[in-house]
């Protein structure tokens, strides 16, 4: 094992960048959700932000040149994710596995994420009362987090959920991102 694990400073320059690009996608490919400077540097063992942005970008640069149908985008928060282009998942979609969520507690999380902070009163109101349901659900996922607030709860999504679904972590950003998501899927659903 020890003569597989050579130390990078005996590598020449070349193969030590192409080790460094190396492991940079297979912990983005591992991880499924974006990444940060600092855990992308954890794993090529850097400290410095500026040098893992750069070869994120090189293996970006990379992916855009194979033409291949996976892309890695930096997000607005300085983040990275190996994800499949969209103009693919329409085809493939049936091959996942399971989704995440099923539709009640999807709507339930979206209505969250755009209203947020929101009281869990007002979801009920708009959502029902099969939506406490929801909640408990999301909650064990980790999507959300409830704040007792008086007799009800204030509810807000999480850094989980900001990750899982490739959106900012800071909240009009992430609002403005939701906005574009909902406008870009009443195109595409069909009028009855």
């Amino acid at each position: 094992m020890a003569e597989i694990e050579l130390e990078s400073s005996k590598l020449p320059s070349e193969e030590r960048l192409r080790r460094r690009l190396d492991l940079l996608e297979a912990a983005l490919y591992v991880a499924g959700r974006p990444l940060d400077s600092k855990t992308l540097g954890s794993i090529i063992k850097t400290r410095s932000k500026s040098k893992v942005q750069k070869w994120v970008r090189i293996l970006q640069h990379e992916y855009k040149n194979r033409e291949t149908a996976l892309e890695i985008l930096e997000l607005e928060d300085e983040r990275f994710v190996l994800q499949l282009k969209t103009e693919y998942s329409p085809q493939v979609q049936k091959l996942a596995i399971r989704p995440l969520l099923s539709k009640g507690p999807l709507k339930t999380l979206s209505y969250i994420a755009y209203r947020q902070p929101v009281l869990q009163s007002q979801v009920i109101d708009v959502r029902g009362h099969h939506a406490y349901g929801h909640l408990g659900q999301l909650a064990d996922m980790g999507l959300i987090s409830r704040e007792r607030v008086g007799r009800t709860r204030l509810l807000r999504t999480t850094g989980f959920f900001a990750d899982y679904f490739c959106l900012s972590h800071d909240l009009r950003t992430m609002k403005r991102q939701l906005k574009r998501v909902f406008e870009d899927f009443g195109k595409t659903e069909p009028e009855h």
